[in-house]
């Protein structure tokens, strides 16, 4: 066979395949609420989070983990997804009992302890551990975590100032 032979047979072929189909079922967007449209991001950075369970650490995700302060109440809580599914793997308020406690062997990890972490819709007591890239940002972590701690006590006490002084008008 020769070239031009050849050539004509591709062509032939490529004409072939050029088929379009119309979809069948139009689709249409769908506004999706995430309820983190009332929060303001405070700190965000890449970590892998860790939970333990079982006498053994399990791998919870690897994403973003950002502190969110919500615009009316402003309280502050950790949320984190998962980079590809955006599966929530973490979403705690930052709770003034919480301490950061370094991992045994590792500068730029953190472990703590929650009562009621709602990653998986109902809440439960965890052990967390987070995995920065380094100690630099294991250590911001550490100063901003604190912040938000600092922060949301300071709202619980003047909420308890706020029903004192209800409790006294009554």
């Amino acid at each position: 066979m020769s070239d031009t032979e050849e050539k004509k047979i591709v062509e032939q072929q490529e004409e072939e395949a050029d088929v379009h189909f119309e979809p069948i079922i139009k689709l249409e967007e769908v506004e999706v609420k995430t309820n983190e449209e009332d929060e303001d991001v405070l700190f965000k950075m890449r970590a892998k989070l860790f939970r333990f369970d079982s006498n053994e650490w399990k791998e919870r995700g690897t994403g973003d983990v950002r502190l969110m302060q919500h615009k009316q109440t402003k309280k502050i809580r950790l949320l984190m997804r998962r980079d590809k599914t955006l599966k929530v793997c973490a979403n705690h308020y930052v709770e003034s009992y919480m301490t950061l406690q370094p991992n045994v062997g590792s500068d730029r990890s953190w472990v703590w302890k929650v009562t009621a972490d709602v990653s998986d819709g109902t809440p439960e007591a965890q052990t967390l551990a987070i995995r920065f890239a380094n100690s630099d940002n294991a250590n911001q972590f550490k100063e901003k975590f604190d912040e938000a701690k600092k922060n949301n006590e300071g709202l619980k006490k003047d909420e308890k100032k706020e029903e004192e002084k209800e409790e006294k008008k009554d």
